[in-house]
């Protein structure tokens, strides 16, 4: 968590603030304006509190017209503006201005409890193993591991290994010695000697071929690599990240993953759910990326509208944060104001189900005991659900069954609520 300090009369004009910069991960403090400060610390002011700030801290003004940003610059703090209509999006800016770099955006109180777990994990030296839909952010996770655990002053190295040519997988790994295999003009250490001492994230870990899962079960539990070529084991100190947005356990199951690899790697499992079902990240996720689109010194920072920050938040987001980050983007080019309004979105696609409800009508006919034994499963479906707060992948565990099965009986159940 990231500290804040906030003064008694933001909390007192503008109570809600203060729950929202608590789900986004701060450890709000509040405090009068003229009180003493410690070094380098950041605090959230009214506009005419201006004589007690610095260049790091914020302003915010309530106002009646269009709401608006100026960026710190020029020794003064950045200053928002916002009325009550824009209030949302505005805690949403207010927190993502005052976010360090390497904490990822959040504004959901189920991320904000997996990202307080996050970091109690990265302060350890386990292996982690991150599953999740593509556009999850499984890497930036990764680095938020990275730099809240005691590598911070090794390097992270982030490899995709389905990107990786499969006759070059175990060279760039590993290493190879000069000489070893045609091409090989000269010696490379290989990604886990770039590590050493650091963090290595592999992505996509599904994609690595059979024989090599054997040579990485290798490496994770002697603490060793054998370059290409060598005759001789070299030492190698790394923590390693890795990352599937495939169901592991039903690779594993299904003979394409070695279940030995899988117990290795998965000593602190992290579950990252999709976008649709953590609605509180939306706002924030597209505040980040707003601030980093908007052309401050052309256009300024361009804000969306409340019915545009709805109807994002009821968007089903098959491509999650990737697919919100295309549609910001083409916003801001296409839109015909100011501002980011709803029609400028050009969303494709139906809405998400606002939670799934099944009607169990009355029977024409006497029911039967396979009918009884579906619904009965349904039941416990919704039950294992509730009782981990949507999160699927524990969800599925609980129920003892994969989570693609979990996502065909999630089908099944849509397919009622509908009819």
């Amino acid at each position: 968590m990231s500290s804040l300090d906030m003064s008694r009369d933001v909390c007192a004009l503008v109570p809600g603030l203060q729950h929202w910069l608590e789900n986004a991960l701060f450890a709000v403090r509040v405090v009068d304006a003229a009180a003493p400060r410690e070094r380098d610390s950041r605090r959230v002011l009214l506009a005419t509190e201006i004589g007690h700030a610095t260049h790091r801290d914020i302003l915010i003004n309530l106002v009646d017209g269009a709401p608006s940003l100026v960026t710190a610059a020029n020794g003064l703090p950045a200053r928002v503006a916002f009325g009550l209509e824009d209030m949302g999006f505005a805690f949403a800016l207010i927190a993502e201005l005052a976010r360090p770099a390497a904490i990822p955006a959040v504004g959901d109180s189920a991320s904000a409890r997996l990202m307080t777990l996050a970091g109690r994990v990265a302060r350890s030296e386990a292996t982690v193993l991150i599953q999740g839909d593509t556009g999850t952010g499984k890497e930036g996770m990764a680095r938020f591991l990275h730099t809240q655990s005691g590598r911070t002053s090794g390097d992270f190295i982030a490899v995709n290994c389905a990107a990786l040519p499969e006759t070059m997988m175990e060279a760039m790994l590993f290493g190879h010695r000069k000489g070893s295999f045609t091409g090989a003009a000269n010696a490379s250490e290989g990604l886990f000697l770039a590590a050493d001492g650091g963090t290595l994230f592999l992505d996509e870990i599904a994609e690595l071929p059979i024989a090599l899962q054997a040579k990485l079960l290798r490496a994770l539990q002697e603490g060793e690599v054998l370059p290409v070529g060598a005759t001789h084991a070299v030492p190698v100190n790394v923590r390693v990240i890795a990352a599937c947005n495939r169901d592991l356990a039903t690779e594993c199951a299904a003979g394409r993953f070695r279940e030995d690899l899988y117990w290795r790697l998965n000593v602190m499992p992290l579950d990252l759910r999709p976008l649709a079902e953590r609605p509180g990240d939306i706002a924030a996720i597209a505040a980040a990326m707003l601030l980093r689109l908007s052309d401050m010194g052309k256009d300024g920072f361009v804000w969306p509208t409340a019915a545009a920050l709805d109807k994002l938040v009821a968007h089903a987001w098959p491509g999650n944060a990737r697919e919100l980050g295309n549609v910001l983007q083409r916003a801001l080019v296409l839109r015909d104001g100011d501002r980011i309004d709803a029609h400028d979105l050009h969303l494709a696609g139906a809405p998400r189900q606002q939670g799934l409800r099944i009607v169990s009508p009355e029977p024409a006919e006497p029911i039967r005991l396979r009918d009884v034994a579906h619904h009965s499963k349904l039941e416990a479906i919704r039950t294992a659900l509730r009782e981990t707060d949507g999160h699927r992948a524990a969800a599925a565990r609980k129920l003892g069954i994969s989570e693609r099965t979990l996502r065909y009986r999630l089908a099944e159940m849509r397919e009622l609520a509908a009819a």
